[in-house]
């Protein structure tokens, strides 16, 4: 069983920054963190190669800092890292992002694609089934348990807003997870030293086959304008006394300002 897990290194978000000029993030020297649902999809990986055999890759583009998210990933027992870096990739929107990992992909080879619900920094939650789609192949998304994984099928639970729903794919197919899937491990000390020696494969443009069209802000359909903080209001007010004390001198206070 072949199975690659997408991970994003994101920032710190109590250090996030952005470039004024390009509208994206500031990556470089700054603090990150291995997107925390990257974490529960690699863990299903690593519970199914457990289970049925097989070799885990993990995948992230990003720049040669992504590097330290790839050990971190290693460190928790996967087989092999693989980097996508190049200066084409830069200021990819998810469209561009799927196109990429998708070309990887078609590289590498994979029976089973695990990717985290959404990244913490973007919150689209569209890279993991626009990677599907790029590769032609089935995705579920919000997936909360995986019941059963054999040569060509699968079996698992998809979060709903009311329970879940049961669903069942042929393979080769993508999944989404949510941290109610399982809690990730913790790095083990073999972990720690075959993450330091591991030899991290690094592929760009050329590597991959992709058009340079489709790459970076070139090939991105959807650019951010503009970016601002919310301007910060003063003017509020705190009710105090009993619950029917506080309504009426809301009431009273909307009636001042016209609002009712």
């Amino acid at each position: 069983m072949k199975i690659v897990v997408c991970i994003k290194q994101v920032p710190d978000t109590s250090e996030v920054r952005i470039n004024p000029e390009t509208n994206t993030l500031i990556r470089e020297g700054v603090p990150s963190i291995v997107n925390p649902f990257d974490l529960n999809a690699l863990e299903a990986a690593l519970q199914i190669r457990e289970k049925v055999g097989g070799r885990v890759t993990v995948l992230t583009m990003g720049p040669p800092q992504a590097e330290t998210a790839l050990r971190e990933a290693i460190s928790l027992g996967a087989d092999e890292a693989v980097l996508l870096t190049d200066r084409a990739f830069a200021g990819s929107d998810t469209w561009a992002t799927s196109y990429t990992l998708a070309m990887a992909i078609r590289k590498i080879e994979a029976d089973i694609i695990f990717c985290g619900k959404q990244a913490i920094d973007g919150d689209t939650a569209q890279v993991g089934p626009e990677t599907a789609e790029f590769l032609n192949i089935p995705h579920v998304a919000y997936v909360k348990k995986i019941e059963e994984v054999k040569d060509g099928y699968a079996r698992v639970q998809r979060l709903m807003d009311e329970g879940y729903d049961i669903v069942e794919s042929s393979i080769p197919v993508l999944f989404t997870v949510v941290k109610e899937l399982n809690k990730p491990r913790l790095p083990s000390l073999k972990g720690k030293m075959a993450a330091k020696k591991a030899v991290i494969r690094k592929m760009g443009m050329a590597d991959i086959g992709a058009d340079e069209g489709c790459l970076g802000l070139k090939g991105s359909p959807t650019q951010v304008k503009n970016i601002f903080a919310p301007k910060v209001k003063s003017d509020r007010r705190m009710f105090e006394g009993s619950a029917e004390e506080q309504v009426n001198a809301l009431i009273d206070e909307m009636r001042k300002i016209k609002c009712l």
